[in-house]
């Protein structure tokens, strides 16, 4: 609906035809891809027995559907003799299967915001509870962080290719360096006020006015 309205000329805030390249897991990491943006090792597959032989591969994976936020629908599951059935049980629900294999995060991953392709602020989501997420819905905890410039070069562009007007770059910082998850449509207005006290709602909105004064 809101791809036909702004086709039929409604200025819309993000583009609809943006929002749909991120909303999708699959078209996001294709794209991410193509920019050779480090993610960490995936498979997408609909064959049962691919799936296997990913999370044997991996060891350890995170199933992910292709359209979630708040890490909603996501399971780990280990190599093991239950692996299959549960691949089978999953993929009944999700014929194609996205599947990353589970990185080391420590206790936070990184938001990293962006207004108008240029950098806004960061902020980490925090574990507190054992969680092997850092998300809200899972108990995670905002706090303030500042990334070294080339993270938030690499958080750069990843967002460039989206052409989104207001974003958040998903990064986590491991040993083996950043690894982007994803580009978010949307991105977390209460963890960047929470952290730095900045107001990106507000932001957002002068932004819009002065595209739409144009």
């Amino acid at each position: 609906m809101l791809r036909y309205l702004a086709e039929r000329g409604l200025p819309i805030f993000s583009s609809p035809l943006s929002i749909l390249r991120v909303l999708d897991r699959l078209s996001c990491t294709i794209t991410l891809q193509l920019e050779d943006i480090p993610m960490p090792p995936t498979t997408i597959t609909e064959s049962v027995d691919q799936a296997l032989h990913a999370v044997a591969e991996y060891g350890e994976a995170v199933f992910k559907p292709l359209y979630t936020s708040k890490a909603r629908g996501m399971f780990i599951l280990k190599d093991g003799p239950d692996a299959r059935k549960a691949i089978e049980e999953y993929r009944a629900e999700n014929p194609i299967m996205y599947i990353q294999k589970t990185i080391e995060l420590g206790d936070l991953d990184l938001g990293i915001a962006f207004l108008g392709g240029e950098y806004l602020t960061t902020y980490a989501r925090c574990k507190t509870n054992g969680a092997w997420n850092t998300t809200t819905e899972s108990g995670g905890k905002y706090r303030a962080y500042e990334p070294p410039a080339e993270v938030i070069e690499l958080a750069r562009r990843a967002q460039a290719r989206f052409n989104l007007d207001f974003t958040c770059v998903d990064v986590a910082m491991t040993d083996d360096g950043p690894f982007v998850f994803e580009v978010s449509a949307f991105g977390g207005f209460r963890g960047i006020q929470e952290t730095s006290g900045i107001d990106a709602a507000e932001r957002y909105v002068e932004y819009v006015m002065k595209k739409v004064a144009k």
